[in-house]
């Protein structure tokens, strides 16, 4: 079922220049001048906002934020979130997650499709995600304002695999969603579906925060850097490997006493940058990630001595890969490279940093990471994508995987320059902001599934339990 209908103007738009970049597990969203908001690749779970569960290879304008007058978008690993400073409003949409694993079990339990309410469930789900903030464990398809942030001026957000973070101007930090090892800083293990503020930073005026898989990381005003949640592999910083269920603070002597201004999270790994351009990173490095030259896992922030010489401006963080941009505009990538994310024209791992090379030396100004691919935008207005492309997330048209960047034409200088962008428009008939399951996925009866089962929504924190294949789910 179609709820939503691509209609591509006879009218030719005003050029229009790319501001932000996000990229997801399997989506991209782009910020464009004149408020302009655009989403591509994978749209199963809501997580384009175009009113269906449809993936689009080309990006394409998310109308339903069209007079929303947004001004940073951000992508959570199935989830999105936009921001609107006139209107003090944060909107999400995608993937919310129990609603689904309810849906399963009980199709599991009864063989039946229809009518189906979780309350009414012969089992018990133990926590709900609530990644969109929303008060419940239910997908939208479309952007809805989160309530308890309405009137609360934001200066940052950051989004995880399943938790969200939100830097209020005057420093405090809202969290929400899942949070079974304690990423949310709340004190507890217990998921919030909606956003509650951190106490800890209370007094402590925080200027930007990240979020990973199942830990999260914060810089405050003075330069100091917190960790909390999931410590195995030592990615909270703090020289162990226990999980935090509050932010504490990492030890300055493992900053060589710099001050930090900025951080961003990869799946199980932190990189962080001090004031004087220095790049820092811990945490897992199995796929030579944090780019030491080697692929053994640091508990404490080191310095990445292979970039010491450069002043680093920007940083993003993927699944298993790692990027960094210098003052100077050159990119460089390393880590996990199996679809070519890195973008260095292989598809080999690297524990050691390896530039990135775009057409006629053009320098780039913005990066993003996503779990398999990569999202840049360059000083001539000209963005690439390259890695992962199997659900069209590169924008490119096509659902091939590139490991050199590509240019999105639909967004560059050198395209069409944001003039020919489809818009999808939901149709505000149907009064449809999510999709049925039935109508979304395959299901595979267990036959082992019988009687009361209880869900907790956890995994054992082992590599092996996150699949390979890019297919979280079955499509129909």
């Amino acid at each position: 079922m179609m709820a939503q209908e691509e209609v591509m103007s006879d009218v030719t738009a005003p050029p229009r220049r790319v501001l932000l970049i996000s990229a997801g597990a399997s989506h991209s969203v782009a910020l464009l001048s004149g408020n302009v908001v655009c989403s591509w690749g994978r749209g199963e779970d809501g997580q384009l906002g175009h009113g269906d569960a449809e993936d689009r290879l080309f990006p394409t304008q998310l109308s339903a934020l069209d007079d929303q007058e947004i001004v940073s978008v951000t992508c959570g690993a199935d989830h999105t979130t936009a921001y609107s400073e006139s209107r003090l409003e944060v909107y999400s949409w995608g993937w919310s997650a129990l609603y689904l694993v309810a849906y399963f079990l009980n199709v599991h339990q009864t063989g039946k499709t229809e009518n189906f309410s979780p309350k009414k469930c012969n089992f018990r789900l133990q926590g709900d995600f609530g990644r969109l903030g929303h008060g419940d464990s239910s997908d939208l398809f479309t952007p809805l304002p989160i309530k308890a942030l309405q009137g609360i001026r934001i200066k940052q957000i950051a989004c995880g695999d399943s938790h969200c973070l939100a830097v209020t101007m005057e420093g405090e930090v809202q969290s929400w969603g899942r949070n079974q090892n304690g990423q949310l800083g709340l004190g507890t293990t217990v998921d919030s579906l909606v956003p509650q503020k951190i106490q800890t930073f209370q007094g402590v005026p925080v200027k930007m925060v990240a979020a990973g898989a199942e830990h999260s990381a914060a810089i405050t005003e003075q330069g100091e850097l917190y960790g909390w949640g999931w410590g195995r592999y030592g990615n909270l910083g703090l020289g162990d490997r226990n999980d935090r269920l509050i932010p504490e603070k990492v030890s300055s002597v493992h900053l060589l006493d710099e001050k930090m201004v900025m951080v961003a999270c990869g799946w199980r790994h932190t990189i962080s940058v001090s004031s004087s351009g220095g790049l820092y990173t811990y945490g897992w490095s199995k796929y030579g990630q944090l780019g030491h030259g080697d692929f053994e896992d640091h508990l404490v922030p080191h310095k990445l001595q292979a970039l010491s010489d450069k002043f680093i401006s920007k940083i993003a963080g993927g699944w298993r890969h790692s990027m960094a941009l210098t003052s100077c505009g050159l990119l460089y990538g390393w880590g996990w490279n199996k679809f070519g994310q890195v973008g260095v024209g292989d598809n080999v791992d690297h524990c050691s940093p390896v530039p990135v090379k775009f057409p006629h030396d053009q320098k780039v100004i913005e990066i993003s990471c996503g779990w398999r691919h990569t999202i840049a935008v360059t000083d001539k207005q000209n963005v690439y994508s390259w890695g992962r492309g199997t659900n069209g997330q590169l924008g490119h048209g096509e659902t091939v995987d590139r490991n050199v960047p590509k240019i999105i034409e639909l967004l560059s200088v050198d395209g069409s320059c944001g003039q020919h962008i489809a818009s999808s428009k939901a149709d505000p008939l149907s009064g449809k902001t999510w999709v049925s399951p039935s109508e979304r996925y395959a299901v595979v009866p267990d036959e082992s599934v019988s009687g009361q089962t209880a869900y907790s929504g956890r995994g054992d924190g082992l590599d092996a339990s996150v699949p390979e294949s890019d297919l979280k789910r079955v499509r129909v």
